[in-house]
């Protein structure tokens, strides 16, 4: 798509407030595509007054008026799925067939759930003698991050249409083309004026003038723990109710008896999809001592088939911290069998595979959010000793619990502490609460919880 260059901003494109621009980046090849406008404070404002000048006929709107402009929206995003993949292929690096299924086809899911669920909420209910109303908390200020640039968004601008709010987007600056075009798409959908509206920019300039905003009721952020904290601050001084959904170390536990071969590969497979640039990755694979050396002769073995399917990292940063965390492992004494700090190609910012063995609970790899397509392999000697590396981060996002049985699973899982957990390869639920324990987060994202981050309520006594 071109890009635009100015901001969606009360159902029209305007001119930016400022001249200065950020280059999108083709991470496969370094090479800019396109420039879009560096939002400011100004940009913000203007964005924020045109959402809380919608905000009181969209939050009077019936739920069925509100459910079928979503349903709209979805059916535009079905239409556009082609443009949307090639989108985020451009300025993600994703392979195209990954982009397809996922970065375009799971948002068009969510849609349609929020759909669904706007039309069947209960927003009012009985209680005694009184009546309790669920309304909403007004103007939304959405931070969303580059990883899943599509999903990201609509996993908070679903909801917070579902619930009666007005949204102000701030997507990551370096996916901005795939929130152009969702904004396109909201107006092809007949979202009315001022209800969902976007500024692109730097997040310590747009993003902090978006957070510190009088005018926004909510701030919904997914993102890094450090930045989430800085948001969770600025809310909390202007008792302002935030949503943060923040960095994840998953374990992928591995008990006796479960199925080796298959956990194995499904867990190097959950880590390799994105490049590794997933928050509830299971970059920590636990496995009994007594399969231990099985498990990182296949883990080895089932990374070696990503070398040449996986895309690079999304920027020249990330990809320095990756290989820096790469070296680190080295430098604690964890043993590679797959992959490395070596570049597997001349151009782009591509990191191989890499699956980490000899890794203990204490080093570096094994406690900080690596975001690339690296594995760390523990050892446990009991379930007691995994339940213990499990939960001995500082997150708790999410996981898997591989078992001979589902009932054993679901007994070590509960056990976790972490906000979702897959048995035996349970398959993605787009209605299931995402969110996670410590320091991963407040509120959750998907399905009626996830709707519920945006509203508030009132009781009448009658």
């Amino acid at each position: 798509m071109k890009a635009h260059d100015g901001m969606y901003i009360g159902g029209e494109w305007r001119a930016a407030a400022g001249t200065d621009t950020i280059a999108v980046v083709d991470p496969a090849d370094e090479q800019v595509i396109a420039h879009v406008p560096a939002g400011t404070a100004e940009d913000v404002d203007a964005a924020v007054s045109a959402a809380r000048a919608a905000f009181p006929a969209w939050a009077a709107t019936p739920p069925a008026g509100r459910a079928a402009r979503i349903a709209a929206l979805r059916d535009v995003l079905v239409a556009r799925k082609d443009e949307v993949a090639a989108t985020v292929t451009a300025e993600l690096g994703a392979p195209l067939p990954f982009s397809q299924a996922v970065h375009a086809g799971v948002p068009i899911l969510v849609a349609g759930s929020y759909a669904e669920l706007a039309a069947s909420y209960a927003f009012e209910e009985r209680v005694g003698n009184s009546t309790v109303y669920a309304e909403p908390v007004g103007v939304v200020g959405a931070i969303t991050p580059w990883n899943y640039p599509l999903h990201q968004i609509v996993a908070k601008v679903a909801p917070a249409l579902a619930a009666g709010c007005t949204v102000v987007l701030k997507p990551a600056e370096d996916t901005p083309l795939t929130a152009q075009l969702f904004a396109e798409a909201v107006h092809e959908a007949g979202i009315p004026a001022g209800v969902f509206n976007l500024v692109t920019g730097l997040g310590p300039v747009a993003g902090q003038a978006l957070a510190e905003h009088e005018g926004v009721d909510l701030v919904s952020f997914t993102g890094s723990t450090a930045v989430g904290r800085r948001i969770g601050a600025t809310a909390g001084a202007a008792v302002k109710r935030v949503a943060l959904e923040l960095g994840g170390k998953s374990a992928n536990v591995i008990l006796p008896g479960a199925d080796l071969a298959r956990a194995v590969g499904v867990g190097i497979a959950n880590v390799m999809g994105n490049s590794g640039q997933t928050c509830s990755a299971w970059t920590r694979m636990l496995v009994h001592t007594a399969q231990y050396d099985e498990a990182v002769a296949l883990a080895a073995e089932a990374a070696a088939k990503y070398g040449d399917r996986i895309g690079p990292l999304v920027n020249a940063e990330q990809h320095a911290r990756v290989l820096g965390y790469i070296e680190k492992g080295v430098s604690e004494g964890a043993r590679l069998v797959a992959g490395g700090p070596e570049a597997p190609r001349e151009r782009g910012y591509f990191v191989s595979p890499t699956v980490f063995a000899d890794v203990t609970p204490e080093m570096t790899i094994a406690q900080e959010e690596i975001f690339g397509p690296v594995v760390s392999i523990i050892r446990y000697e009991d379930e007691d000793d995994a339940l213990r590396i499990a939960n001995g981060t500082v997150y708790g996002l999410a996981g898997a619990v591989w078992a001979g049985d589902d009932a054993e699973a679901v007994a070590f899982a509960r056990r976790m502490d972490t906000g979702q957990v897959d048995i035996n390869g349970g398959r993605f639920n787009p209605l299931a609460p995402f969110g996670g324990y410590k320091q991963s987060g407040v509120g959750r994202e998907l399905g009626s919880h996830g709707l519920a981050e945006y509203l508030q309520t009132k009781s009448l006594q009658f």
